[in-house]
């Protein structure tokens, strides 16, 4: 039987999630989700909603997006073609965390995820050209409870890996962080 491993990320309420794998002559099998394994944690994650995007290009960031009341969201992050540098931005003014900011690799030959707390931003970059991504929500999308803060904000820090080779209008032009306070 597999189980997912859940490892801390320093990020309050963010969890690295490693599956193990069960391989053999036909390939290899995972748990992929699993309520009781997050409930065991304290996690009440229950997703309402699964994404996919496919970035063509290597260097493509999207991000740092987060949902706002009424409809705060959290995420389960993983990689299914290629691989990613996915971040969590601690965006929770009374969080011990707050501003800062955890990255790993995903990719489809690890299957990790990054579990994504309420309240935080969330945005990755493309390591790979065709690299494509699933994640499930706590939340049905709401155009206007989305917000984002800039993936390049100098409040942050953030190191990306690669220069970002293509980014969105609408990710470029998030506020600053000062001005997205509050939100």
């Amino acid at each position: 039987m597999t189980r997912m491993d859940f490892a801390e990320t320093g990020i309050s309420g963010a969890w690295l999630v490693k599956p193990s794998f069960h391989q053999d002559q036909r390939g290899r099998f995972y748990r992929a989700w699993c309520s009781l394994e997050f409930e065991e944690r304290g996690l009440k994650f229950a997703p309402l909603q699964a994404n996919m995007g496919l970035s063509v290009h290597k260097g493509t960031v999207r991000g740092m997006h987060f949902q706002v009341k009424p409809s705060p969201e959290a995420k389960l992050v993983r990689c299914t073609r290629g691989s990613m540098f996915d971040v969590v931005l601690d965006l929770r003014p009374d969080s011990p965390t707050f501003a800062r900011w955890y990255g790993t690799e995903l990719s489809a030959d690890n299957g990790w995820m990054l579990y994504v707390p309420e309240q935080c931003g969330h945005g990755y970059q493309t390591l790979e050209n065709d690299t494509e991504m699933f994640y499930l929500t706590s939340q049905f999308y709401n155009p206007a409870a989305a917000y984002g803060v800039r993936f390049d904000d100098p409040a942050f820090q953030i190191r990306w890996p690669l220069a970002a080779t293509v980014v969105s209008d609408q990710d470029r032009n998030w506020p600053l962080f000062h001005k997205a306070e509050g939100k």
